[in-house]
């Protein structure tokens, strides 16, 4: 089993969701998001997404937007993303990339997963990818051991749901709401019924990403699925923070009470 497999496999063991929590990699600086990283998993977040900035963000809602559009103006590069990767990786969390698939195709394939791998990284999620046009990537994952994290969507037909599980390892990333990323002020019931639905098609855990921002809302999705994802709601606190330490101390306090939802019982 991956480092991913055994941390969603001890939070199932102790009844609960994994708490998984997003930071693009370079916002506010390279340095100073790899910290804020650190500061979520310190404060409970179980595994960390660290996202690879992308001047055509295709499912990135305005917040992630307005982060990742610093780290470009910042000449973030993939060799920051992949030591954003180490910082996370030492802390003992696994840490994933979510990255769209052209700069994996720019950096090349097997060398990108090498390089992932070489930093600790345990898996990479990558959203605009399907399975179908994943040939290489998957040879490339399969040569390194790294999960590949691909999603399904309420639109997806059981046949694809089947398909698509097929390829996964580590988990399947249930998508809960169509459109773009971004907090939302209810979880709605999409998500449970899309869970219901890949369970029945695959045995990988199923994490449920976009929308969550609150403690009541993790608790709700930990209730059905087996991890919580949750990204616009951390970069908020980073974009609205005053200063680096400011935004630290924000994105810790809110993993804390993310944390708390996640081990909350009914």
């Amino acid at each position: 089993m991956s480092r991913l497999s055994d941390v969603l496999a001890a939070a199932r063991a102790e009844g609960r969701a994994a708490l998984i929590g997003y930071l693009p990699a370079g916002y506010p600086t390279v340095d100073d998001g790899a910290a804020a990283m650190v500061a979520m998993v310190e404060a409970g977040v179980d595994i960390v997404e660290v996202g690879l900035p992308y001047s055509d963000p295709l499912m990135d809602g305005p917040t992630i937007q307005a982060a990742v559009e610093v780290a470009l103006q910042h000449h973030t590069t993939t060799d920051d993303v992949l030591a954003s990767v180490r910082a996370v990786a030492e802390t003992g969390a696994p840490a994933l990339v979510m990255t769209y698939w052209n700069p994996i195709l720019r950096r090349g394939v097997r060398r990108f997963a090498g390089e992932m791998t070489d930093a600790g990284g345990s898996g990479v999620i990558t959203p605009d990818l399907t399975p179908d046009e994943a040939g290489e990537w998957i040879e490339a994952t399969d040569e390194t051991g790294l999960d590949r994290i691909f999603l399904v969507a309420p639109s997806s037909t059981d046949e694809r749901l089947r398909y698509t599980t097929d390829h996964c390892r580590g988990f399947v990333y249930a998508a809960s709401t169509m459109g773009v990323t971004g907090a939302r002020t209810s979880v709605g019931n999409l998500a449970e019924k899309l869970v219901a639905r890949t369970r029945a098609v695959t045995d990988l855990p199923v994490c449920v990403g976009l929308g969550v921002s609150n403690g009541d809302q993790a608790a709700e999705v930990a209730a059905f699925a087996d991890g919580v994802i949750v990204g616009s709601a951390f970069v908020r606190r980073l974009l609205d923070a005053p200063s680096a330490a400011a935004g630290r101390s924000a994105v810790a306090d809110l993993a804390a009470e993310l944390a708390a939802g996640v081990r909350r019982t009914t």
